[in-house]
């Protein structure tokens, strides 16, 4: 018999399933008085595999709360959508990674709860983000964010492929503390899941009314200006590589709507990682082409993505442009420092690391890249978010050696990255995870957003065509975002 929803509704819970959910709350809220510290307690629970979970999420989110949904559509039809919070994990500084990852452990190893899935990513999960720089994410429109913010969320929806099958789960949780009372806990779950909606995302107004006014946060001759000095100091010796990026702000005559965006997003780029991560009133959302890093037990998958250019809409051209990009050694130079940088981190934890001889190119809607995808085995268990505080920042977005550049990009660049450039993504209580570089991003609050592009500067860096790249870059969301 079903509970707690409508009979016909594929979120309500049988019978069993509460009964279930009611006995992990009672086992975590025991521990929590035995042992005078909070358990996590959560049920995993199989859905109709059709559904769209960013969708669901969407339409049921409750405003100002945190949410978050994440797909890579051309990739086995992968989707992860989460809405409300259970608890939150935040740290700062130097330390946050591994800050977040010892916290996150303690709760994972006392859960009440179904073993992970790995890849699928079903049973308790804490979701987000980390700022590119140990202490950012401090200007006001990054409030909410912080240097590093994992949400465990009150309801997950995951949709993933198992041994060649689609499968589609969704998880409640709830964080129990010693004072707390099961039965309220479990009517607050319930309600949750009475208030989800299996609407579409809402469509993006084609043509809308209202002026928008599209503004440089510095002139675009300061970033020339950044480009050329950075030039100076490499060629003085001081570093290989700065990465420089620069901030364009989009103010339109309405709130943005990060759903209709989203669904835009995800069907334009197919390839790339498409989220949206909703804290307070502003959400970042992006179309990321660079994975930070995938582990699967023992199997840890990256990409080394830097050096870029514009595509053409004429085959013939676009194939030319591709070809240039292979051959220029500027270009060449600066995606080899990405790709050595991450086999030198990942080897000495590994059994192997395995890479592409030369690196090939990653083509997506209106740009591409050189790419090389890097798999290892790792020697000893080596958590995601270990793995993603290793590898942040790599010479992709930072620089090389980074402790040249990190001290020169705010003073360069003259802002605040936020989660620009940094990891979002997630991790399960086995420690597997994924997390993307946040790419192609833009920053939405009310009726303003805030998109970022930059560009690995070397040796032979132009300014004029570096400032150029950031336009191509920044062509991924501006169409949508300023009308």
């Amino acid at each position: 018999m079903r509970t707690a929803a409508a009979a016909d509704s594929p979120f309500a819970l049988h019978d069993a399933e509460r009964e279930r959910l009611s006995r992990r709350l009672a086992g975590a809220l025991a521990a929590a008085r035995s042992t005078g510290r909070a358990h996590l307690a959560s049920i995993t629970v199989a859905l109709p595999s059709g559904g769209d979970p960013a969708a669901v999420v969407c339409a049921s989110r409750r405003a100002g709360e945190p949410w978050f949904v994440l797909e890579q559509p051309e990739r086995g039809s992968r989707a992860l959508a989460a809405v409300g919070e259970a608890v939150e994990l935040r740290a700062s500084g130097a330390g946050r990674f591994s800050a977040l990852a010892a916290r996150w452990r303690e709760l994972a190893a006392d859960a009440f709860a179904e073993p992970s899935g790995g890849s699928h990513a079903a049973g308790p999960l804490a979701l987000g983000g980390l700022s590119f720089a140990p202490d950012g994410a401090q200007s006001p429109h990054w409030r909410g964010f912080g240097p590093a913010s994992l949400v465990v969320p009150e309801l997950s929806l995951a949709r993933g492929e198992r041994g060649g099958e689609l499968l589609a789960t969704m998880t409640l949780t709830a964080l129990m503390q010693p004072d707390d009372d099961p039965d309220r806990v479990l009517e607050r779950l319930l309600e949750r899941l009475e208030g989800l909606r299996a609407e579409p995302l809402p469509l993006l107004d084609p043509s809308p009314t209202g002026r928008f006014e599209v503004i440089s946060a510095m002139p675009p001759e300061h970033y020339e200006q950044a480009v050329a000095r950075a030039v100076e100091l490499i060629r003085a010796g001081r570093m290989r590589k700065i990465v420089l990026s620069r901030e364009v702000q989009v103010h339109a005559p309405r709130a943005y709507d990060p759903a209709a965006i989203f669904g835009v997003l995800r069907d334009e780029f197919p390839s790339c990682f498409v989220f949206c991560a909703g804290r307070g009133d502003s959400t970042l959302i992006a179309a990321s082409p660079e994975l930070l890093l995938r582990r699967e037990g023992q199997r840890v998958s990256t990409l080394a993505l830097a050096a870029s250019s514009r595509r053409s809409a004429d085959p013939a051209v676009d194939a030319h442009l591709g070809e240039q990009l292979l051959r220029d050694p500027s270009y060449r130079e600066e995606h080899a420092i990405v790709a050595r940088r991450i086999e030198r981190m990942l080897r000495p934890h590994s059994v192997w690391v395995a890479s592409a001889p030369e690196p090939e190119l990653a083509r997506i809607a209106n740009i591409q890249h050189l790419a090389t995808p890097i798999r290892a085995q790792l020697a000893a268990p080596i958590e995601a978010l270990e793995l993603a505080g290793l590898m942040h920042p790599t010479p992709a977005v930072g620089g090389e050696p980074l402790s040249a550049a990190a001290p020169l990009i705010p003073a360069l660049e003259g802002l605040d990255r936020g989660w620009y450039l940094g990891p979002v993504g997630w991790t399960d209580t086995a420690g597997d995870g994924e997390f993307c570089v946040a790419l192609r991003c833009a920053l939405l609050s009310g009726a303003v957003a805030r998109c970022y592009a930059g560009g690995g500067i070397v040796r032979d860096s132009v300014p004029e065509r570096e400032l150029a790249e950031t336009e191509v870059k920044l062509a991924a969301l501006l169409p949508l975002l300023a009308g």
